[in-house]
């Protein structure tokens, strides 16, 4: 499992604004190259955002699933890309005065992804992370008209 924080200028119903369009999932997830279709209902559990990963011409089609949804703080997804496997990826956004804390965590649950769980594997998810931290709060921030501030 690897875990990241990450303070960003926009607040958690901001960020929920972004999560709750599954059409942005290719801008701010890192690895997902185009979005094929999203559930209607996206982000209600059980829905999905069918996405391509990798870049062309080697292309894997799968989907994300919702698994938990608390609006506006919590997004909890299996997020899929066979052959390499799945993944249980949980978003929280947490309201700090005007900005907020975004933790995001990810676990390999299946397949080749799971069975190298080991501390340089870890260190490249976290790497993953950091940056759909940076994405996602650029986005929020984009969406309500304000550029994202560096916070390093």
């Amino acid at each position: 499992m690897a875990s990241v924080e990450r303070e960003v200028e926009a607040s958690a119903a901001e960020i929920w604004a972004v999560l709750s369009d599954g059409w942005t999932y290719s801008a701010w997830v890192v690895g997902t190259s185009k979005i094929r279709s999203v559930d209607a209902a996206w982000p209600q559990v059980g829905t999905r955002v069918h996405h391509s990963v990798g870049a062309w011409p080697v292309l894997i089609e799968d989907h994300t699933e919702v698994l938990e949804s608390i609006e506006p703080s919590h997004l909890v997804v299996r997020a899929r890309g066979w052959p390499l496997g799945e993944a249980r990826v949980s978003i929280t956004a947490e309201q700090r005065g005007v900005r907020c804390l975004l933790h995001l965590e990810e676990t390999p649950t299946k397949g080749p992804a799971a069975w190298f769980n080991n501390p340089l594997f870890d260190a490249g998810l976290r790497l993953r992370l950091s940056e759909m931290a940076v994405r996602l709060g650029a986005q929020a921030a984009g969406r309500a008209g304000r550029e994202q501030q560096p916070t390093d």
